[in-house]
């Protein structure tokens, strides 16, 4: 289950996640479903059904639309790489253009608005007349508000919409959106948009529109227009919108003629035509007196074209010069400028350009004798659709490792790093070293010069590890024929005043001195890849100033400095015109400039140069300290000042101020993730390491009290991925984060009752989820289970009342006549369709998924009310939850015999297929023994099949490693080597290996450019830990057992060490156990801890597969066992299995 849905083509469509866990991940690209996870919780847009029909009915039918159609929300993410801006608007292709609306009057349109969002329209001066402006407030949680208007239009081939516009408002997400008449919504997107203070013409070109939702085809009507804003953060604001026109455009076929160039002059023999041809050795030459001379191609008409690569003279080039265009060849506008070039190769953004002409207006020459060029190649548009477009063309010109694998269209991999204890800041590392700084910020990236060549991430294979095989301190290495180099991150400090620290330690490991040369570049680039376009948008991060004094570099905007603890050889920067930083890395060289301003383009880049001669084996080390947080201590570098006798900083000080710090902290988390001991044997020492990891990362994605599945995409907190990771927390020892999490989530609840699905810095989300409302009573409960902490259940009472009631509300929604009367009650008595399933974004569904977890909210709204003495809510909400068990288990009988299947399905639409969903029935549903058996039976069954045929055939392209669930399942359905099997396959989604975390999709093709959702994914890391657990213990509920070693194979139990559990809490207390073998027939095992013989006894599984003989215990022989289970009503014990 995704913290839900996972968006967009190139992405797993969260509308197909069925399709990617079942195998049919062919189908998994498909255009984003009709709800989009606004930021978080997936959002409910439903258009109303439009036919086909005459004009006169389409209108009568969208002004119904506006009045009663419920809100199309935006809110979802960008496709990967195709992210573009509203563009400054050129000449267009000629073709009349007539006016939609000038904004005289506002009649036609309508609002629709988030509850916790207001807008308003109202007229106002314009560019010419009146306009319309939108006064808008967000007020708590993530709203939105939609200006909208019907308006039936046939589309052409091609088109393009235009309008005026300007602002007075915060940054926040702008969309433009069309409905069509077969319920398709087309968008362009706009995350944090920052509006214009002065009017400025906005073009919306027919390719600039996407598919955001519904069932597609092509784009070639119109019945609504939408202006929708989606709230980035809280405020208030204004927007005017004018003359708002539309043209039929030319179809855009790609452009064939060959431009006419001039030039301002030329030398003979050396013509401007030259620049077209791409054989190398001609050149265009201008004259060499006048400073300022041009070069113009004539496109021969209006042509669109995304940007220019000029290859320069070496000599003579220009440093200052312009792009420019016109459509008359009088009146220039100017497009770019490049300031202080270095000639070679460049490169030019210009973003969307359209024009008939282009010139280069040369002003200043490199070495004032005129210039020479060698070629100009004019680029398509999609050069320049977006930054992350730009850079990876750039990059293919490049040798594979000068970029990031991203902009080779790789798939890369990373880990988080952070000081836990809820500090809300995290760096991200990637499987190639380089160090993302913070969310969304550049990233510090290694590179090695020796021997006359540059190392990159491409020239080795860079393997990963963890402190002590398990910590959450990450090490990247290298390894090149003589050279070694390992990275090592890590954070420390208290919230709020943590920092970031970095070890970059080479070594020589040939037999003789060599040269090296470490680079660390600072670059305009993210760990996270553009593909990761949820709630952000990966790939480039702009830098606009890079500065370095005393021993601090300053890196604009993201506000970060970097200590440099080890003083450089140097320091250099460039901006992205005075070229390109690997190119001079590539020659072992740096740029001239110690400061780099790139206020124009946004993508500078500069790097710290150290240069050692090694002896044989010696090695180096460099230390980086960034702060994650302004209160954050002084820089070590700056603390150290005065330590020496000429009263300058020491290295060595500082140095072994870092390790001292880097041991601190892993002994930290070592004695942090020691609540449970897991002693196996070597064969499951990496299921006992990735379970402490995961929870080790899920304390980092902490934000203050704020359980967050991720740290980037999913840096929000969703109570259903908050109940699972709570229940994950409980079960491995962790109270107080859990008690934290509900203290703070439950005053979000609405004053009806109703638990919001997600809550984030601008509060609640009111989305529609019917999971949330049991799952935060189920959370409660289960905190009280594993504390027996009264006084914190009657603290969360009045939520939980509150959470009940609002769930018998829903209930009689679909207890009314109009669903009592049909054939089929197979609604009777659930829960209305939502959208919390993640198959099911695309359209609200009646999803099980939804109603299993209302069963589980009720049984523990009425256990709550028993323990708490409230007898009369206790005896009502016990009463509503044998009528809703009623209702339940009738609606999926009804729904197998309606749609002719033999398992058990995920909503009663569809009867599909959906076990990962059913486990939520067993764990933490309970309701295992009271599910209808032989459908339970063949749903696993049927899950089986699927499994093996996946790994024997490979017929599914991806996963969501939620199948974790399963395991857990399979456990308590007596499947053991089934539960193993899949446990050893979901072992191989672990990417990188050895940082011991799963991503939220993982694909058959490692490299593949896909959504992965982040890493490591820790609702995805609970479920493994439920799951994991279930195999040493697990609470049976239906006859209130302790169950003990279901899941134990007997390799791990066929040697001298076996099997130890220590620590691990229970609902019953805290049990410690060991088994191992004493001789080949008998196995031993000790139970002791404090735990309280449940009603249904202890469980005991033997984990050998041959049959029980005798058992023994406290040296008595009992006779309460069957060939491999044993039932124990005495604890503390010991026992001999004799086979």
């Amino acid at each position: 289950m995704l913290s839900l849905p996972v968006r967009t083509a190139l992405l797993v469509s969260q509308s197909t996640l069925n399709d990617v866990r079942m195998g049919r991940a062919d189908k998994a690209l498909a255009p984003h479903p009709l709800a989009a996870r606004f930021g978080g919780c997936a959002m409910l847009i439903r258009p109303t059904s439009v036919g086909q029909f005459s004009v006169v009915a389409a209108l009568i039918f969208a002004m119904l639309l506006l009045m009663y159609a419920p809100p199309l929300l935006a809110a979802a993410p960008e496709e990967a790489l195709t992210t573009a801006a509203p563009v400054v608007s050129g000449p267009a292709i000629p073709r009349p253009a007539f006016l939609l609306d000038d904004f005289e009057d506002l009649n036609g349109w309508s609002i629709a608005t988030s509850p916790s969002a207001r807008l308003e329209i109202a007229q106002d001066a314009g560019l010419n007349g009146r306009a319309m402006r939108l006064d808008f407030e967000f007020k708590d949680g993530a709203g939105y508000v939609v200006a909208r208007r019907a308006l039936p239009l046939r589309l052409p081939e091609n088109f393009a919409f235009r309008f005026q516009m300007r602002g007075d408002a915060p940054r926040t997400d702008l969309e433009f959106k069309l409905v069509d008449s077969r319920q398709s919504v087309w968008w362009f997107k706009q995350r944090d948009y920052e509006f214009p203070g002065d009017w400025q013409p906005t073009i919306i070109k027919k390719r600039h529109l996407s598919l955001a939702w519904g069932p597609g085809g092509t784009m070639d009507d119109v019945v609504v227009l939408e202006l929708a804003l989606s709230a980035g953060t809280l405020g208030k604001g204004s927007v005017w919108i004018d003359d708002l026109s539309f043209e039929e455009r030319d179809p855009a076929p790609d452009y064939t003629l060959t431009p006419a160039v001039r030039a301002s002059t030329t030398v003979e023999g050396q013509p401007p035509e030259a620049v077209l041809d791409p054989d190398p050795a001609t050149q265009w030459r201008s004259g060499s007196l006048a400073e300022e001379q041009w070069l113009l191609l004539d496109f021969l008409r209006p042509r669109e074209y995304g940007g220019l690569v000029i290859d320069w003279d070496a000599e003579d080039y220009a440093s200052d010069y312009q792009a420019q265009i016109s459509n008359d060849g009088e009146r220039w506008r100017t497009l770019y400028t490049v300031r202080e070039g270095n000639g070679r190769r460049d490169y030019l953004y210009l973003h969307d350009a359209e024009s008939r002409y282009l010139r280069l207006n040369l002003q200043r020459s490199s070495r004032s004798r005129g210039y020479a060029m060698g070629r100009v190649q004019v680029q398509s548009y999609e050069f320049s659709a977006s930054p992350n477009r730009f850079f990876e063309a750039i990059a293919h010109d490049a040798p594979r490792g000068y970029y990031p694998r991203y902009f080779q269209g790789e798939q890369g991999y990373w880990t988080v790093v952070g000081a836990g204890d809820g500090d809300s800041k995290e760096a991200l590392f990637s499987e190639d070293g380089a160090l993302e700084v913070d969310r969304g910020s550049f990233t510090i990236e290694p590179f090695l010069f020796t021997d006359g060549h540059l190392i990159t991430w491409a020239d080795v294979e860079p393997a990963q590890s963890l402190a002590d095989d398990y910590l959450p301190i990450p090490t990247v290495r290298w390894e090149h024929q003589h050279v070694w180099l390992g990275i090592t991150a890590f954070a420390a400090g208290k919230p709020g005043e943590s920092a970031l620290y970095a070890r970059y330690r080479v070594e020589n490991l040939s037999d003789e001195t060599r040269h090296v040369t470490l680079f660390l570049a600072v670059r305009p680039f993210q760990v996270n890849p553009p593909w990761q376009s949820l709630n952000m948008v990966g790939g480039v991060s702009p830098i606009r100033e890079l500065d370095y004094a005393d021993q601090i570099v300053r890196v604009t905007p993201a506000g970060k400095q970097i200590a440099v603890l080890n003083a450089p050889d140097r320091f250099r920067a460039a901006s992205f015109d005075q070229g390109l930083l690997i190119n001079s890395l590539a020659l072992g060289k740096l740029p001239d400039r110690t400061r780099a301003v790139d206020d124009s383009f946004g993508y500078a880049s500069g790097a710290l140069e150290y240069g050692w001669d090694l002896r044989p084996g010696e090695a180096r080390t460099v230390y980086l300290q960034i702060p994650f947080h302004a209160a954050a201590p002084a820089p070590i570098s700056l603390k150290a000042r005065g330590t020496s006798s000429e009263g300058e900083p020491t290295e060595a000080d500082a140095a072994a101020e870092v390790e001292q710090l880097l041991e601190k902290t892993r002994r930290a988390w070592a004695a942090r993730l020691d609540r449970v001991g897991l002693e196996l044997p070597p064969v499951a020492r990496p299921l006992a390491n990735s379970i402490k990891t995961t929870l080790a990362y899920i304390l980092i994605n902490r934000d203050g009290p704020a359980l967050q599945p991720g740290s980037r995409a999913y840096a929000r907190s969703w109570i259903r991925d908050g109940a699972l990771t709570s229940a994950a927390l409980l079960g491995m020892g962790y109270t107080e984060e859990v008690r934290q999490f509900l203290q703070w989530y439950a005053p979000y609840q609405f004053p009806d009752g109703k638990v919001p699905c997600c809550v984030d810095a601008r509060g609640a989300d009111p989305t529609v989820e019917h999971d949330s409302h049991g799952q935060l009573i189920y959370a409660v409960m289960e905190y009280y289970r594993y504390t027996r902490d009264v006084g914190f259940l009657r603290e969360m009472w009045p939520y939980a009342i509150k959470a009940a009631d609002y769930i018998e509300t829903l209930r009689q929604q679909r207890l009314t006549e109009a669903y009592l009367n049909l054939d089929s009650c197979a609604y009777c008595g659930l829960v209305p369709e939502s959208i919390s399933h993640e198959g099911y974004s695309n359209k609200p569904r009646h999803s099980y998924w939804d109603n299993f977890f209302i069963l589980r909210g009720l049984k523990d709204a009425a256990a709550m009310a028993a323990i708490l003495g409230e007898d009369q809510q206790a005896r009502r909400f016990a009463t509503i939850r044998d009528a809703f068990r009623k209702d339940l288990y009738a609606s999926i009988l009804a729904t197998m015999q309606l749609r002719r299947i033999d398992y058990i399905p995920g909503a009663v639409e569809l009867g599909d297929f959906d076990p990962t969903s059913t486990t939520v029935a067993l764990d933490p549903g309970g309701e295992l023994g009271l599910l209808p058996q032989p459908a339970l039976d063949r749903t696993f069954e049927r899950y089986a099949e699927f499994f093996h045929k996946r790994r024997v055939e490979q017929i599914s392209k991806a996963y969501t490693p939620y199948e974790w669930r399963i395991v857990g399942s399979l456990i308590r359905l007596g499947r053991r080597d089934l539960a193993l099997e899949a446990l050893a396959f979901f072992f191989e989604g672990q990417r990188p290996a050895g940082w011991n975390q799963w991503a939220e999709v993982v694909w058959s093709d490692p490299r593949i450019p896909r959504f992965i959702g982040d890493m490591p994914h820790t609702w995805v890391g609970s479920d493994f830990i439920r799951a994991a657990r279930s195999l040493f213990v697990y609470e049976r509920e239906a006859d209130q057992a302790l169950v003990i070693g279901a899941g134990i194979p007997a390799a791990w139990v066929e040697n001298t060490e076996g099997v130890a559990i220590k620590r691990m809490p229970t609902w019953h207390g805290t049990l410690n156990y060991r088994m191992a073998m004493a001789g080949s027939d008998t196995l031993r095992m000790q139970l002791a801890g404090d735990v309280t013989v449940p009603p249904g006894g202890i469980i005991l599984h033997s984990p050998l597969d041959r049959p029980l003989r005798e058992v023994l215990v406290n040296r008595l022989p009992i006779t309460t066992f069957t060939a491999n289970v044993i039932t124990l009503g005495q604890f503390p014990a010991d026992l001999e299995l004799r086979y």
